[in-house]
């Protein structure tokens, strides 16, 4: 049903590629991150949430057409639907529907609970389609709770010692997420850079409550804001710019997956490593697997072949699909 091509997945059926790696007529898209929305396509077809997002990223003239979670639409030969993969705010799997069977693209998703956007809900099929971004044993995440206390013990230790705390993370998902966390377990305001700005406001116009932030920008006049203290979160390309510098004296930190591993965190110089990830880990990849009760599974981004080979030592028929972002996780 759907085949890999130059430009991304195609389904002929229905005519319609998703996630495409270049623009073409008609893209579906499971989410906004810019590995699975790219520019230049003639039109999106995607959840309301998952469309304002490309507006605000891609631009307002951008055409978009949105569908509702569980809506079934026939395109061509297929059906199709889109259902909450957990990720971030919109996010979807993609369900298509022939007389041959059901396939299920899952894009980015994660099982663990997020007041920022739908819950991951598991859609039986035949083939799935999943990520493996963190398909190896050693990824298993803690309890949100857990890592958000030992976020507000580092902020409070920096505090005692005059530093500003800063948190490296995602300008849209990670972000929002982290300021909601925080949100049930502090009153303390929270400092964003200004690149955070534009995607917390649209998680606000699309009804997802998020606490006041403030934003570090440069001192006027003679005398220079402090922000000993503070909590910053900050996107991970200002690091090591003159941004930074407005801070004072820091301690950093990296809220990702990867920081799992010890020796990423040890390579990458961060003071700490906060293990959060908006991706599903091992048990749960193995789980949603289960669930969907697929006969066949093909894994996709990240740590694919680690996965299909696992899935085919206990007897599943499996394989991957190559995507343009082979490689290392991208840190979510």
């Amino acid at each position: 049903m759907l085949s890999e091509t130059a430009d991304g997945l195609y389904c002929a059926a229905g005519d319609f590629f998703i996630d495409p790696w270049q623009p073409v007529a008609r893209a579906l898209i499971t989410h906004a991150h810019g590995d699975h929305a790219r520019p230049g396509s003639r039109a999106y077809l995607c959840t309301p949430g998952t469309a304002a997002l490309l507006r605000r990223r891609l631009g307002a003239d951008t055409s978009t057409e949105a569908v509702a979670y569980g809506t079934r639409l026939r395109l061509g030969d297929v059906t199709v639907s889109f259902h909450p993969a957990g990720h971030v705010l919109g996010s979807a799997q993609i369900r298509i529907e022939a007389d041959d069977g059901v396939w299920v693209v899952s894009g980015d998703y994660k099982r663990a609970a997020d007041p920022t956007c739908a819950p991951f809900e598991p859609v039986p099929c035949d083939t799935f389609i999943t990520e493996s971004t963190f398909g190896l044993p050693i990824y298993r995440w803690d309890e949100t709770p857990v890592i958000m206390r030992d976020i507000l013990a580092w902020w409070e230790a920096n505090r005692e010692g005059g530093r500003a705390s800063v948190i490296f993370c995602y300008t849209l998902g990670k972000a929002q997420r982290l300021l909601a966390e925080l949100a049930k377990i502090t009153a303390q305001p929270v400092y964003v850079h200004g690149m955070m700005l534009g995607m917390i406001e649209a998680y606000r116009e699309a009804g997802v409550p998020l606490p006041d932030v403030k934003q570090v920008i440069e001192s006027k006049g003679r005398s220079r804001a402090s922000f000993a203290g503070e909590l910053v979160l900050a996107p991970l390309s200002a690091r090591g710019t003159p941004w930074m510098r407005r801070l004072g004296t820091i301690s950093d930190a990296f809220a990702s997956g990867l920081m799992r591993v010890r020796g990423v965190r040890r390579q990458r110089a961060y003071d700490r490593g906060f293990v959060i990830s908006d991706h599903a880990d091992w048990p749960a990849l193995l789980q949603t697997i289960a669930e969907t009760g697929a006969r066949r599974v093909l894994a996709t981004h990240g740590h694919a072949e680690p996965l299909a080979r696992h899935l085919r030592d206990h007897g599943l028929e499996s394989g991957i699909i190559r995507t343009a972002w082979e490689g290392e996780p991208s840190g979510d």
